[in-house]
């Protein structure tokens, strides 16, 4: 099998000849740029360029030798729109290893904070000396009554997420970016035989958020539902109107288009699922349903947290894959996920906890939960490896490697 062959056998529920491993499809199934450094000097390799295209979490593109490595079947369309040597500026992480940041992106160094700032020079975020990401520090409609979304695309550029773009998305305000998708994605597909993703976002919950700040956005969902109701049309019209571009240009080619919204937390559901049912949900199936109706992809969701009680709700909205399906979350355990949901979603992660097992477990307990939990989902298909969210820092490189071998061992 060919790698987007055993990809898209997990996405129509078939076993292929191996486990579909993904690293770095999307901005939640990567590594960062320090564990990224740290797994080099760990394997010797000293060649090539660590670039960050994703400032917020400090990600890395995978290079060529870490999907050749590691058996990787998918990558992000995006990391074609950043080969360019002008593309990048030579930076240090923040331990002092070498990396390139974007030269799209605007940070600057004041006093010891990094700070990053939108093409109207406003400042939108912060990395400070005891961080190794960049927070949101504005919240353009925080505190605002009454707000008149008709400049709506304006308040989401004032935010660290709707301003910070990725290697194409900053290509995103042109005429021709559909026909750039295209060919972009038509030299990949002749050139390697990777499955491929692209990044719309379309999120309504997370927006809302990143707008008003989490603890304002949430009460206004209970207690401004009219005006949060407002909000979520406008997002849901730009959120069309984006998917419509890509589709034009990649929705014959394209084999997954990836959407995210956060709507978990470790125990529980952020909001109840009769305020989800009632404020997000149409919304959300509207939105996949344009996908569904105008291309051959596949819709896939991030959403992290005990989300278990969604799900079927999720599936009805159009859903057909989930990440980073958080098995150390409340409900969330890998068999109950495969008995209940298996045969009509695909799990795109669970492969192995990242925030314990792969962070502080020896090498032996990674490659054996990997095992576990690969036993469970790979069964009848439905199931691409990814560990639960991205290798952040402090991931011993050692199990990063063992988590690899385990799930290729299949």
């Amino acid at each position: 099998m060919t790698r987007r062959e055993r990809i898209l056998a997990a996405l129509n529920h078939k076993e292929a000849d191996k486990i579909p491993v993904d690293c770095g499809s999307m901005r939640s199934t990567g590594i960062m740029g320090l564990a990224y450094n740290s797994l080099k000097k760990y394997l010797g390799i000293t060649s090539g360029q660590t670039k960050i295209f994703d400032m917020v979490q400090q990600l890395a593109i995978p290079e060529q030798w870490y999907l050749d490595r590691f058996n990787i079947d998918s990558v992000d369309l995006a990391r074609t729109f950043a080969t360019e040597s002008d593309d990048w500026i030579e930076w240090n992480l923040p331990d002092g290893s070498q990396a390139y940041r974007p030269a799209w992106v605007d940070i600057r160094k004041v006093g010891d904070d990094w700070i990053c700032y939108n093409d109207a020079g406003l400042e939108v975020g912060k990395m400070s000396p005891n961080l190794v990401y960049f927070t949101q520090t504005n919240y353009p409609l925080m505190g605002v009554e009454d707000a008149d979304y008709t400049d709506l695309k304006k308040y989401l550029g004032e935010t660290i997420w709707g301003s910070v773009t990725d290697p194409a998305w900053r290509f995103g305000g042109r005429q021709d970016f559909p026909q750039m998708l295209r060919k972009n994605l038509i030299q990949l597909q002749e050139e390697t035989d990777y499955a491929t993703m692209f990044a719309i976002g379309g999120n309504f919950f997370e927006n809302g958020q990143y707008l008003y700040r989490t603890d304002e956005f949430l009460m206004n969902m209970l207690i401004e539902q009219e005006n949060v109701e407002k909000l979520l049309d406008t997002l849901l019209e730009i959120h069309l109107e984006t998917v419509d571009r890509v589709l034009r240009g990649i929705g014959d080619l394209v084999d997954v288009l990836m959407f995210g919204d956060d709507l978990g937390t470790q125990n529980t559901t952020m909001i109840s699922r009769d305020l989800y049912k009632k404020l997000i949900f149409p919304r959300q199936k509207k939105l996949f349903q344009y996908v569904h109706d105008h291309s051959n992809a596949k819709v896939f969701l991030h959403s992290c947290g005990a989300i278990s009680d969604l799900i079927p709700d999720l599936i009805e909205a159009g859903v057909d894959i989930l990440n980073p399906v958080q098995i150390g979350a409340a409900g969330m355990e890998a068999k109950r996920l495969k008995r209940e949901f298996g045969k009509d979603i695909v799990f795109w992660g669970g492969g192995v906890d990242t925030q314990h097992v792969l962070a502080t477990g020896t090498v032996n307990e990674v490659s054996e939960s990997v095992k576990r939990n690969c036993e469970v989902f790979m069964k009848d298909g439905g199931f691409v490896f990814n560990q639960v969210h991205n290798i952040v820092d402090g991931v011993p490189p050692e199990n990063i490697v063992a988590m690899y071998e385990a799930v290729n061992s299949f």
